[in-house]
């Protein structure tokens, strides 16, 4: 085991992969001899050579493109998009083409593609480089969408998704990159989850795509969250002094409706976490399906805590986030319902 950031995490994931599949490539703005702008990809290049970890033009369209005709050739892609907010120039590629031409195919043509991506706030970056745009990407049919919170299932989520012979958008959360605490006295705390010291073995290793993570056990009430969401979640619940079950989805599509479902059914109460607007979020999708499976072991109705219905603030950005305050309240309400 060692020790590592989501960011060491997320770059030990790449080594593996380059070094076990001669045909896996790295690629996007910066992620070459600049290593990323958050260091994802530092030293790959340099240790894998310029034809397997290269720089792109400033184009998300011709990026993901790319990615499609490397895989239709027997490839397997890692496309890095360098914030989530500017992947929607790559929209029709990955819903009009990625995802389609298996299904065009009748199988013929997998698309092995992997699309990492930072998501949501944590380094000030205002409403131009802190979206969580992850509902937009479960809509589309054949995508897989994925979601770690903690170093050890970033590297294990990422090489599963790597592996994968389906299309995956890889959602890495900006705040979490240095940990739940990073220096930074603004910014709220967090709870850490699981691998605390943020252990991640440096061999190969997967999680399976579309199985949650329970990470805290209890009988009172469920929580669901991803990403940045689970540590509020942990801490929340530790202030509240509540016997909560808190689970991490990990993936957002699939997701992982046996585990969610045996939880309410036990605790009978469910509160969502998500970091994107309320509105349409995947906290809308989470709750209807709850309600269709759970509906006769509901004690209260179901409550979501989320980001506003406005872009990201750069001045009040601790303001959007939806922090512990929020959530214990939410938590209170669904106790008394």
């Amino acid at each position: 085991m060692a020790g590592m950031t989501m960011i060491k995490a997320v770059n030990s994931a790449l080594d593996v992969a380059l070094h076990n599949d001669p045909v896996t490539c790295v690629f996007g703005e910066d992620a070459g001899y600049f290593g990323g702008v958050f260091g994802c990809t530092g030293g790959l290049q340099e240790k894998f050579g310029k034809n397997r970890v290269f720089d792109t033009p400033i184009n998300e369209a011709a990026i993901i493109a790319m990615a499609i005709g490397m895989a239709s050739n027997g490839m397997r892609p890692v496309a890095e998009i360098q914030f989530a907010d500017y992947i929607f120039p790559g929209l029709d590629q990955i819903i009009s083409e990625l995802t389609r031409i298996p299904y065009r195919s009748a199988g013929q043509y997998r698309m092995p593609v992997t699309i990492r991506t930072p998501c949501g706030g944590g380094i000030y970056g205002g409403q131009t480089h802190s979206m969580s745009p992850e509902a937009f990407f479960t809509q589309i049919p054949g995508l897989r969408v994925v979601m770690p919170s903690n170093p050890y299932d970033a590297k294990g989520l990422l090489l599963a998704s790597i592996e994968c012979d389906d299309p995956v958008i890889f959602f890495e959360p900006k705040r979490l990159y240095n940990g739940p605490f990073d220096g930074d006295p603004n910014k709220p705390a967090l709870a850490w989850s699981g691998h605390e010291k943020g252990e991640v073995p440096e061999e190969h290793y997967t999680i399976p795509l579309g199985k949650a993570d329970i990470v805290r056990s209890g009988s009172e009430l469920t929580v669901l969250a991803y990403g940045t969401m689970v540590h509020v979640a942990l801490e929340s619940v530790r202030v509240a002094g509540m016997n909560a079950e808190v689970i991490d989805l990990r993936s957002l599509m699939p997701y992982d409706m046996e585990t969610i479902a045996a939880s309410v059914n036990k605790t009978g109460r469910c509160v969502v976490l998500h970091e994107a607007p309320r509105t349409s979020g995947f906290g809308a999708e989470l709750i209807a399906q709850i309600q269709e499976d759970c509906f006769y072991a509901l004690e209260a109705p179901v409550l979501r805590v989320t980001g506003w219905d406005t872009p990201y603030p750069h001045a009040h950005e601790w303001a959007y986030f939806p922090g512990q305050t929020r959530v214990i309240r939410a938590l209170k309400q669904v106790m008394e319902g």
